[in-house]
């Protein structure tokens, strides 16, 4: 049984602490966080205009703070979940020899090929698509796990 997901983007200052924030309000009983692959906003909390299209839909993140993704995550955590191919590269660059935790694109779980990743809004702009992404995949990870 899946009981630990990490929610993984670039900074973690947008998708993936939207991931969280989102998913914990889905699947209270599941168990989550998020981490980004790069270092440059660890100890910060999620971009604020992030967090206020987040927060017109009814989602809090403003106790959420950047980190790091790092190779003992493989262990801590039963499911890895990316943004994009980006992300999923630099993920597996870190997988420990032999560790077997599965790592899946957030959109893996979307039937419309139209979001083949979730776009980074920080560069978009795009918070109000970006949300629309993230609730239905994980809509769709909710109704498959046990």
């Amino acid at each position: 049984m899946t009981n630990r997901i990490l929610f993984v983007c670039l900074g973690n200052i947008c998708r993936s602490p939207t991931a969280e924030g989102v998913f914990r309000a889905i699947a209270p009983e599941i168990t989550c966080e998020s981490a980004g692959t790069g270092g440059w906003h660890v100890g910060e909390p999620p971009y604020p205009p992030m967090q206020k299209a987040a927060k017109a839909r009814g989602y809090d993140l403003s106790s959420l703070r950047a980190r790091q993704f790092q190779a003992q995550d493989f262990e801590s955590f039963d499911q890895i979940i990316v943004m994009d191919d980006n992300n999923l590269q630099a993920v597996e660059h870190q997988r420990p020899n032999g560790n077997t935790t599965p790592v899946y694109r957030l959109t893996d779980y979307l039937s419309d090929p139209e979001w083949d990743h979730v776009p980074d809004p920080y560069y978009t702009r795009e918070f109000d698509l970006t949300l629309t992404i993230i609730e239905r995949a994980l809509e769709k990870l909710h109704s498959t796990l046990p």
